[in-house]
């Protein structure tokens, strides 16, 4: 089933609410899954430099296309200004990059994937007696204006934010030609941020949600355990009344709030339920329940980058 319900930016761009992720995905993984998930009717693909997938990302997309089985326009293809880039002088840069490895003339979407900078480097980030090495001048109204200068040679059809906080985002509106189109932040029942999903709707900027499922999978990487979603009772009561899946029930709850999402998944049978969400609801008294689940609890907090919160722009 395709995704029936499409997220209108500002300027009248239509984004599929429902896309699919590709972070944590090795080469020959994110090759298969793309594939299923192509198959399933995802068009809304997510992806980064940071993810290390991006050449073949480019590749399966190509294959689609030059197979005649999609085409360019019935694609949304999101990327990122990767954390060694975000400074102004290197933004065309890196988007040239990411075009190149995607076989791609354009983005539909060009996010800055971080607020805060770290070193131009090759290989992986500098490390320095075990902490991140950061470059503490991010100026991000240079590096807006220079987002807006590859919006305006259609290089990026629509350019946002991601990661960023409220005063942050303020800062950009104050000093734009162009605003932000979309925000990518951790959104969840547990981590719902109502006051900045607010914020940006009032704003004119629509809101995507990354890790809706909780992220479970990424306990090795921060060290730490963290809440499994799929197992709260409250969701799983609702799931079990709607003859639906616990997951499920957590992107629709995200779409019923007007925000899109891009879970990832590598399995073939939770690639396909989880954009088939369209022929149900959630009930008013359901999701009055599901937002009281909210316990801003911040599961990606960066604590695989140590040493990044003492980055002045550090945005939690």
């Amino acid at each position: 089933m395709a995704c029936k319900m499409d997220i209108t930016f500002e300027n009248g761009t239509k984004m599929p609410a429902l896309g699919f992720g590709t972070w944590r995905a090795s080469d020959e993984e994110v090759e298969k899954a793309l594939n299923e998930a192509l198959e399933a009717g995802y068009r809304h693909i997510d992806t980064a430099p940071v993810y290390l997938n991006e050449k073949t990302i480019g590749k399966v997309l190509k294959e689609w296309m030059d197979a005649g089985k999609v085409t360019r326009d019935e694609l949304f293809i999101v990327t990122k200004l990767p954390p060694h880039g975000t400074r102004a002088s290197t933004v065309e840069k890196f988007l040239r990059k990411s075009l190149d490895d995607l076989q791609l003339e354009y983005v539909d979407l060009y996010h800055v994937h971080v607020p805060f900078t770290v070193p131009e480097v090759d290989g992986p980030f500098l490390v320095e007696d075990g902490l991140i090495v950061l470059e503490t001048t991010t100026d991000h109204v240079a590096l807006w204006k220079a987002m807006e200068e590859v919006y305006e040679a259609g290089l990026a059809r629509n350019i946002g934010l991601s990661n960023f906080n409220q005063r942050q985002i303020q800062r950009i509106l104050d000093n734009c030609q162009i605003k932000p189109a979309n925000l990518q932040i951790e959104n969840h029942i547990y981590l719902q941020q109502p006051e900045l999903v607010k914020f940006c709707k009032a704003n004119g900027i629509t809101v995507t949600a990354y890790s809706p499922l909780g992220s479970k999978g990424i306990e090795k990487l921060l060290g730490r355990e963290v809440p499994d979603l799929l197992d709260n009772p409250v969701v799983k009561e609702i799931a079990e009344k709607l003859g639906k899946s616990p997951a499920q029930v957590l992107l629709r709850h995200l779409l019923q709030r007007g925000i899109s999402t891009i879970p990832k998944s590598t399995n073939p049978k939770r690639l396909r339920d989880n954009i088939d969400l369209f022929g149900f609801e959630i009930d008013e008294s359901d999701m009055v329940r599901l937002n009281q689940l909210d316990q801003n609890i911040r599961i990606c907090d960066f604590g695989f980058f140590p040493g990044i919160t003492k980055h002045p722009e550090f945005p939690f």
